[in-house]
């Protein structure tokens, strides 16, 4: 194996995971390891549930994510979504559809076929994806998740043309299954901007990758259960330390499906949310119990995609 592991180590890459687990030296651009973020904030009152709910349990919220997608809100609930957002200080990611899952093919829905449901299918759609994202950025929100490196590449040409604006994040999706460090360093050249990773990699795999990139990685330490159901608050103190910067995710076990939300599943999505930042109290308080130097970032830090309203000073 020496010949190939010296070619890995020629590109750049690690030669193996980092099973002795060293301490990344990399950080946020204000110096910070770690940010929080809760997920399936599907909108305007599950993010007003959040914001109540990080003020009760004392919680720091840097980022909250949305899956049902921008192409389910209303121009009205995205622009709320947007002014709470930057009332709070926080990124507001949206997720871009339209997206296979919920398109006529049928490969989706076959055993085998499962990966394909968060990719942008055929041209069209991926035109319709591109225009997803321009009403949101139009709306003032500044993040979206992207699971299609087509759409990825497209979208971040965009960006340096000037057709977005120049502090327009790119989210990664855990459904793009990004599963080892070259796959990472892939999707950052192509214009990534964080990478949630798979969320069962085990912490010398999620420290090779931390070596092949300098993209801040998205880590559940609570996954849904069609994620795995896996709940890792007691690694948070080592997640921190080993794949800085990193962005805590608290999902939640033993919770429904939602997606796609809608007013009809708005009580459901509230009480998850408000529940999502409870879960996230808990971890926080043992990363603080066994890594108190642990350092976090400042609302409105560097690197967040805050949103920002159109024609405001």
């Amino acid at each position: 194996m020496q010949e190939t592991r010296a070619f890995l180590q020629r590109l750049g890459l690690p030669t193996g995971d980092a099973h002795d687990l060293p301490t990344s030296p990399k950080r946020f651009p204000d110096g910070a390891q770690y940010r929080v973020e809760i997920p399936s904030v599907e909108g305007p009152a599950a993010l007003e549930a959040v914001r109540e709910a990080a003020r009760e349990y004392g919680v720091r919220l840097h980022r909250v994510s949305q899956g049902s997608g921008i192409m389910l809100l209303r121009r009205d609930e995205i622009q709320a979504m947007a002014r709470l957002g930057h009332e709070m200080g926080i990124e507001v990611s949206l997720f871009v559809g339209p997206r296979a899952g919920w398109d006529t093919g049928a490969q989706f829905w076959s055993r085998s076929g499962r990966n394909l449901g968060a990719r942008q299918r055929g041209m069209d759609q991926l035109l319709y994806a591109l225009e997803d994202i321009r009403r949101a950025a139009e709306l003032g929100i500044r993040s979206v998740l992207v699971a299609d490196e087509g759409l990825l590449w497209v979208a971040s040409e965009m960006k340096k043309a000037g057709e977005l604006p120049s502090n327009f994040v790119f989210k990664l999706s855990v459904q793009v299954g990004t599963a080892n460090p070259a796959a990472a360093r892939v999707m950052e050249q192509l214009g990534g901007s964080t990478l949630n990773t798979p969320t069962d990699l085990s912490l010398a795999q999620l420290a090779a990758i931390r070596q092949a990139t300098d993209m801040p990685l998205d880590v559940y330490v609570e996954a849904p259960d069609d994620f795995g159901g896996f709940v890792r608050h007691y690694e948070i103190a080592e997640l921190v330390r080993v794949a800085a910067p990193v962005y805590l995710k608290f999902g939640l076990r033993n919770a429904p499906d939602v997606y796609p939300s809608g007013s009809h599943l708005e009580a459901t999505v509230v009480a998850l949310s408000r529940e999502r930042v409870r879960r996230a109290s808990i971890g926080l308080e043992l990363l603080q119990r066994y890594y108190p130097e642990a350092t976090t970032s400042e609302l409105r830090a560097p690197g967040l995609g805050v949103p920002e309203l159109p024609g405001a000073d």
